[in-house]
């Protein structure tokens, strides 16, 4: 009985620490992306376009699926599916392609991640956020 409660425990903190890893790196790359652009002002609303959509977060197939495995895939597809249904009303994304789907995967994390700002979704969402406020951000989405 107890060992098959540490198996679960295992999996349950693999699988947690695995999602985590996703979501730091999503986290990473708009830290980044902040840091290296503080002399550019953005357009609130579209913070989120220039850090997860003017470029391929996975463009490799075999790095995709590694992703994919350690995040779920049934729970990436599980996740794209609702969003595009909910704000696209169809989904959209080629599910069966893993680059497409951690790709829009990561898309999504990244919105849900920016939304944790309140500089950005309350005091810029229709403004330009001055380059001074970049740390501010950075600061909320940590």
């Amino acid at each position: 009985m107890y060992y098959n409660t540490d198996i679960r425990r295992f999996f349950f903190i693999h699988f947690l620490s695995n999602k985590m890893n996703l979501l730091n790196e999503v986290k990473d790359q708009a830290i980044d992306y902040l840091t290296d652009n503080q002399d550019i002002e953005t357009y609130g609303c579209d913070l989120h376009h220039e850090i997860f959509n003017t470029d391929y977060f996975c463009i490799y197939t075999s790095d995709a699926k590694k992703y994919l495995e350690n995040y779920g895939v049934f729970q990436a597809i599980e996740e794209v599916t609702e969003y595009e249904k909910f704000n696209f009303g169809e989904v959209t994304t080629e599910i069966s392609d893993p680059v497409k789907l951690i790709n829009m995967l990561v898309y999504i994390k990244g919105e849900e991640l920016l939304h944790k700002s309140n500089t950005l979704t309350k005091d810029y969402w229709d403004d330009y956020i001055p380059s001074e406020e970049y740390n501010t951000i950075i600061e909320e989405i940590k």
